[in-house]
C-alpha cells in the first residue's frame, strides 16, 4: 500500500520592514535589496507595512530613524 503523499510545506512569509533610506521612509520585504514602497511618512509606511503583513500572515517591523526597532506586530498563522 503507497504511502499517501505528504503535503509541501508554504515558505514562512517575509517580514515587512519600515525604515528610513536617505529622506524617504520605505517599506523593505526581508531578503530584498530594493524597497517595495516609499513613503513621505513613517506612519503611513507603517500603515501600508501593516496591510501587507496581515495579507500575507508575516511580521512587520517599525524601526527609528537610528534603526533601532519601535514596533513590531505579528499575524503569523
Amino acid at each position: 500500500m503507497a504511502k499517501p503523499k505528504a503535503k509541501p510545506k508554504k515558505p514562512a512569509a517575509r517580514a515587512v520592514h519600515v525604515q528610513l533610506d536617505g529622506e524617504n521612509w520605505v517599506i523593505m520585504r526581508e531578503g530584498n535589496k530594493r524597497p517595495t514602497a516609499k513613503f513621505d511618512t513613517q506612519k503611513a509606511a507603517w500603515a501600508e507595512a501593516l496591510k501587507m503583513a496581515k495579507k500575507d500572515k508575516a511580521r512587520a517591523v517599525k524601526k527609528g530613524k537610528d534603526g533601532s526597532v519601535k514596533e513590531t506586530k505579528d499575524f503569523g498563522a
